[in-house]
């Protein structure tokens, strides 16, 4: 009950106070600039100020963060949260919380819950109040995304280790002057962003020496920010103005803490205190000599020439099919997740720190291989004899079927399908193989926390590919490695904050295929019934008992079930478990497609 008295009381104050900025509100600002613009800023928006504590937040959303506040319009105009880290501005949210029913609590993906999220991190001033409950630049925002973001400071990101639905970025920074880890907001909310940091380090511009600096913060009251973050923000400022939905939270802010942000009232003030921005309107050339190369059933390689640019390249997009695919800060990419004997269109375009857009590379297209392009197994690693159990990262070493392998900056205790060796900031490298290695397959999958992202895959200390790794236990193979010969595999953690674990590694012999298609002993394996009944595949051949491992593929490329000895006890395969699809089933050097029905 005393929640709803007080937000009818702050409804009241919220519709008298939303028409316009109280008369004389900025005296004595006209004239000023510079430093003694800012101080004098900070005088006023430190009169009135009232602190209604972090709790008081919660209440304060009710009439601050609503899609359509007072009537004014925001983007579906449905009531719910209006969270920055969600909204997708051109089309449906990819979920929407309900105000207080979806406030956090415990999140564990996107869309669970919506908390706090403070724009400057308040471990930089120790959680103290009032900066710890200032509503104008604290907003609620998505539990999961909030999370992900941590305490990084804002930027662009060239390539990313997360993405959230909306769009929202974190990775390495391309804002000039830093490369730290940053968290790029979508373009909608980047001037709203830097705003609420404009307040904040003018609200607190007396306090700044005493705050943590966090890679954003300046330590003194003048500036205020650290060079490389200033200029960028002062160029979303300026990218992008104020809306009418800004206005109204800076309006509906006012009525619940009693004072407002004056870069949303007065945007030009920014430029008057730090001066204006130079804003980067030239392109980046095209890149050129876009090649596709080194095709599997369900991968293509691309490689091309940097472009350039009078500030700097910021990041290559890449299409497929005339969509956006991936975004890389290189040139070179392997696009993932095609479907077999299938052609596919590509072309890049290369991005400055500002957005600015080349023209298209020129166009190339590449046609997958047939799922059945499979190669004989002739050498695995399950990481049965690695050293026992411990948590600790250093450098292991030990020796299975005639191959040294030594890992480094990695740990023992983790499992997959039985032993794994997890690394941390290190690689995993093989000793000489003599018999080439035609394709890899290896079982990835990301332990405790981080973000998805790819192993390098060295062979000769040639790089050959990226081998996926996420939460989600997934086995992924490179094909047409084609290294005869004596070779040395390394797989390589490029992100030092990741520990991933490695499993089941298994590579072909150079130069060795064999499939149903082009077998000379296609005669001498044949599967049966084709499409497959009551869960139960059966095989006819000569000598099937010495075939030693059977594998079932989908058409992604993927494997999906591996059977050691598959035939040692009867000819039948049981596929219980399996969903309806298209399958490839190899066993030693002879394959044949299926279907479950």
């Amino acid at each position: 009950m005393k929640r709803t008295l007080f937000s009818l009381l702050m409804s009241f104050a919220f519709i008298n106070a939303f028409a316009q900025i109280p008369t004389g509100y900025y005296d004595g600002t006209t004239g000023l600039s510079g430093a003694e613009l800012k101080t004098k800023l900070s005088q006023i928006i430190t009169n009135g100020h009232v602190d209604h504590g972090y709790g008081g937040l919660w209440t304060g959303y009710e009439t601050t963060d609503r899609d359509n506040i007072a009537g004014i319009p925001g983007y579906e105009n449905d009531g719910t949260i209006l969270d920055m880290y969600s909204e997708n501005p051109n089309g449906s949210d990819p979920y929407t919380f309900t105000y207080f029913t979806n406030q956090c609590g415990t999140y564990g993906v996107e869309g669970d819950c919506y908390n706090r999220e403070h724009i400057v991190p308040q471990s930089l001033f120790n959680s103290t109040p009032p900066m710890v409950s200032d509503i104008h630049f604290i907003r609620p925002t998505d539990g999961k995304v909030n999370g992900m973001r941590s305490n990084y400071p804002f930027g662009v990101v060239g390539n990313s280790t997360f993405t959230s639905q909306n769009g929202s970025k974190v990775g390495n920074s391309v804002s000039p002057g830093y490369s730290g880890i940053v968290f790029e907001p979508i373009d909608a909310f980047k001037g709203d962003v830097a705003r609420m940091i404009f307040y904040f380090i003018t609200r607190y511009e007396s306090q700044l020496s005493g705050f943590s600096t966090g890679n954003m913060l300046g330590g003194s009251a003048f500036p205020g920010l650290q060079t490389w973050e200033l200029n960028q923000l002062l160029i979303w400022n300026t990218l992008d103005p104020v809306s009418q939905t800004e206005t109204a939270r800076n309006n509906a802010s006012y009525a619940y803490q009693g004072n407002r942000n004056p870069y949303i009232d007065h945007p030009e003030y920014a430029n008057e205190i730090w001066g204006s921005p130079v804003i980067d309107t030239e392109a980046p050339t095209a890149p050129t000599n876009l090649a596709a190369n080194n095709p599997t059933a369900n991968s293509i390689s691309l490689s091309w020439t940097a472009s350039t640019d009078n500030l700097g390249v910021a990041a290559y997009d890449v299409y497929k099919d005339g969509v956006l695919n991936t975004t890389v800060t290189g040139t070179t990419t392997t696009v993932y997740g095609l479907m077999p004997s299938t052609t596919y269109s590509f072309y890049v375009i290369a991005k400055d720190t500002s957005g600015n857009p080349s023209a298209q590379s020129n166009a190339v297209t590449e046609t997958t291989l047939s799922s059945g392009q499979t190669g004989t197994v002739c050498g695995t690693e399950n990481f049965t004899n690695i050293p026992a159990s411990a948590n600790n990262y250093t450098t292991r070493t030990w020796t299975s079927n005639g191959i040294t392998w030594n890992a480094t900056d990695a740990r023992t205790d983790q499992t997959i399908n039985g032993k794994a060796i997890t690394i941390r900031e290190g690689y995993l490298l093989s000793s000489v193989i003599s018999t080439g290695v035609q394709s890899l397959t290896v079982t990835t999958q990301l332990k405790f926390s981080g973000s998805a992202s790819s192993l390098n895959v060295e062979v000769n200390g040639i790089q050959v590919g990226t081998i996926p790794y996420s939460s989600t236990v997934g086995t992924f193979t490179i094909n047409n490695i084609n290294v005869a010969g004596n070779a040395t595999i390394k797989l390589i953690n490029p992100v030092s904050s990741n520990r991933v674990a490695i499993d089941d590694v298994s590579w072909t012999c150079a130069g060795v295929l064999g499939t149903a298609e082009n077998s000379k002993n296609t005669d001498t394996f044949s599967i049966y019934p084709n499409p497959v009944k009551n869960n139960e595949l059966f095989v006819k051949g000569e000598n099937l008992n010495k075939i030693s491992k059977a594998q079932i593929y989908d058409f992604s490329g993927k494997v999906v079930e591996t059977i050691e000895n598959p035939f040692k006890n009867s000819n039948k395969i049981n596929l219980k478990g399996l969903s309806k699809g298209n399958y490839i089933l190899t066993a030693d050097s002879y394959s044949a497609k299926f279907i479950i029905d």
